[in-house]
C-alpha cells in the first residue's frame, strides 16, 4: 500500500483544526438562538446570570481536579469535550441573562472576567500530567490565555470597550483542548507531534494579545 509521510498528514490536520477556528465565533448568534428558549425558562424560574457564573466555574475547577488525580486514565478525559461545551452554552447563558433580562451588575462583570480566568487554568493544567506535553508549554498557555482576557479588559478601562479580537479566544481555546482530550481519551496516549498543536497554539494566543492591544488603541483613537 501506498503511504504518505507522517509530516502530510500532520500539515493536513493543522490546516482543518485553524479553518474550524476560524468559523466558531460565527456560529455564535444562532447557538445564542437555539438557546434563548432555555434562557427564558431559567429566568422564570428564578436563575440568576450570576449564579450560573459561579456553578460553571465550580464544576471546571472540580472537573479539572478530578483529571489532575486520574490524569493516566485516558478514557476520564471524554469528560473534557462535553465540559467544553456545556461550559461555553453556560457562559452564553449568564450573558444574556445579563443583558436581556437586566441582571448587568459591577459584580457580574467581576465575577464573568474572574470564572473565566480561573476555569481556563483548570482545565487546561490536566495536559501537564500528559505526554508529550510538560508544565512549561501548559504554563505558558494558561498565562497566556489570562494575559489575552487582561487585555481584553482593558479595552473597557481605556474607553474603547471590551475587546474579543482573534484569532485565539476563548471558544478557539476550548475546541483546542476539546479536541486534544477528545484524541487522548480514544487512544489512550498522545503522539509525540501534539506538542506542535499547543506551540501553534501559543503562537496565536501571543498574537491575539497583539491584536487585542492594537484593536484597542486603534478603536480609542
Amino acid at each position: 500500500t501506498f503511504n504518505l509521510p507522517p509530516s502530510i498528514f500532520k500539515r493536513q490536520y493543522e490546516n482543518q483544526i485553524f479553518g474550524v477556528l476560524m468559523t466558531i465565533y460565527e456560529l455564535k448568534p444562532k447557538f445564542q438562538n437555539l438557546l434563548r428558549p432555555l434562557v427564558r425558562r431559567l429566568y422564570g424560574a428564578g436563575v440568576s446570570a450570576n449564579q450560573v457564573t459561579i456553578t460553571a466555574c465550580v464544576i471546571s475547577v472540580l472537573l479539572g481536579g478530578l483529571l489532575i488525580k486520574f490524569a493516566e486514565i485516558s478514557t476520564l478525559f471524554f469528560l473534557l469535550p462535553v465540559w467544553m461545551f456545556l461550559r461555553m452554552a453556560l457562559n452564553a447563558i449568564d450573558g444574556m441573562l445579563a443583558r436581556e433580562f437586566n441582571q448587568k451588575s459591577p459584580l457580574g462583570g467581576y465575577l464573568n472576567e474572574a470564572t473565566d480566568v480561573i476555569s481556563d487554568a483548570a482545565l487546561y493544567l490536566p495536559f501537564a500530567f500528559v505526554a508529550p506535553f510538560d508544565w512549561g508549554v501548559i504554563v505558558l498557555v494558561i498565562f497566556l490565555s489570562f494575559m489575552s482576557e487582561f487585555l481584553g479588559v482593558l479595552g473597557q478601562v481605556h474607553g474603547c470597550g471590551r475587546r474579543y479580537d482573534g484569532p485565539m479566544g476563548k471558544s478557539d481555546r476550548a475546541f483546542i483542548f476539546g479536541l486534544i482530550g477528545t484524541v487522548y481519551a480514544l487512544s489512550g496516549r498522545l503522539p509525540e507531534w501534539f506538542s506542535g498543536v499547543l506551540y501553534a497554539a501559543i503562537f496565536l494566543l501571543a498574537l491575539t494579545c497583539a491584536n487585542r492591544v492594537r484593536m484597542g488603541l486603534k478603536s480609542g483613537e
